[in-house]
């Protein structure tokens, strides 16, 4: 009688368990927008924003209501302000209506720790359009530390005098302030800055004024400021790897050469009590909004701009996105672009309106 060889039991579970990982791994590959790849290596602080002429195609729509401890929000993505011309030279994307529909704690709370908003929208806007800082713009290509910052002028993104413009999938969306919307609120040095957006996390989201003492509403408003600044120096070796697909590790970050100047996100480094602000953007203070107090997120003039990070925990209906409405190809279209870029040295110009700290 033949004998048969047959595969010990034993190892069917662990072979199972490698399908499943190699399956999981290419799906998460395939989730992750592609990275772009681009060798510049400083920027002059020139943005060039396309004027917010244009009336955007179609109504925009944004609903919220409070059940129970869920804050539920709807929108379409339609910003309710004018809107640069798109598509254009850096942008090749046209606006077109979304279907969002998220639901937050309508009483959220602070976690032990924070968590990196990379790779996901930070939270709405009141206008229907989500806060998306991040870019998928790489140096050489490879995801890592050294991620180009969209409002540097390195790239050229195309985005318009809001600050923002438009996925492959036609999603507009905000990299910055959002100038028409704080007009449309009348966000001003005058008053406390009414609510501009909701976090994923749940808090609220104030752009640039509150009050100088945040737990006494009768103080004078103050314009917060971020407690970010540039390092100073050479660019010098970030921890960290390429992250390959299911998040393992795929060869060494190259450190790009050239001056901190704000040419990537890793050329900022948090100061605690730099500012009025912590890590995430964020404090406790007393709102017209939540007299008795609340966390909340302050939009900067100064970087990060929009937070990086979030002091709860993020909704599943934002990080379930990736890759839903926000994310394709690559957030970014068209060809990138060096705007005035110079090989050594650092910059004579600031792109965030303000001569920015250094230590």
């Amino acid at each position: 009688m033949k004998s048969v060889l047959r595969p010990s039991t034993s190892l069917v579970p662990a072979v199972t368990a490698i399908l499943v990982l190699g399956i999981a791994a290419t799906a998460m590959a395939q989730m992750r927008p592609q990275a772009r790849s681009h060798t510049i290596l400083q920027s002059d602080g020139t943005l060039d924003r396309q004027p917010a002429t244009a009336i955007p195609p179609g109504t925009s729509s944004f609903s919220m209501q409070v059940v129970g401890d869920e804050r539920i929000i709807s929108a379409n993505g339609i910003p309710d302000h004018h809107v640069g011309d798109f598509p254009n030279s850096g942008n090749p994307h046209r606006i077109s209506a979304q279907r969002y529909e998220f639901v937050l704690d309508a009483t959220p709370t602070k976690a032990g720790r924070t968590t990196s908003a990379q790779g996901i929208p930070f939270g709405i806007a009141v206008s229907g359009v989500v806060f998306d800082p991040g870019a998928a713009e790489w140096y050489k290509g490879q995801r890592g530390p050294w991620q180009y910052e969209p409002l540097s002028g390195a790239i050229r993104l195309g985005v318009d005098a809001n600050n923002a413009h438009v996925q492959p999938t036609g999603a507009y969306h905000y990299h910055g302030l959002p100038t028409g919307l704080m007009t449309r609120l009348a966000v001003g040095s005058a008053s406390h800055s009414a609510i501009v957006g909701w976090a994923a996390d749940g808090f609220p989201i104030y752009a640039k004024y509150g009050y100088g003492n945040p737990k006494d509403p009768t103080s004078p408003i103050i314009e917060h400021r971020s407690s970010y600044t540039l390092k100073d120096g050479v660019r010098q070796p970030v921890e960290g790897n390429r992250q390959g697909p299911g998040g393992g590790r795929q060869g060494t970050i190259e450190t790009p050469g050239g001056y901190y100047d704000g040419t990537f996100v890793a050329d900022y480094a948090y100061m605690e009590g730099h500012g009025t602000l912590d890590e995430c953007n964020g404090t406790f203070a007393v709102t017209p909004d939540f007299p008795n107090g609340t966390y909340a997120y302050f939009l900067t003039a100064d970087w990060p701009v929009i937070p990086r990070c979030f002091a709860g925990t993020p909704s599943s209906s934002f990080t379930s996105m990736r890759p839903g409405p926000q994310s394709g190809p690559g957030d970014r279209g068209g060809p990138g672009g060096n705007r005035g870029s110079r090989p050594d040295g650092p910059p004579n110009g600031d792109r965030f309106g303000r001569p920015p700290p250094r230590f």
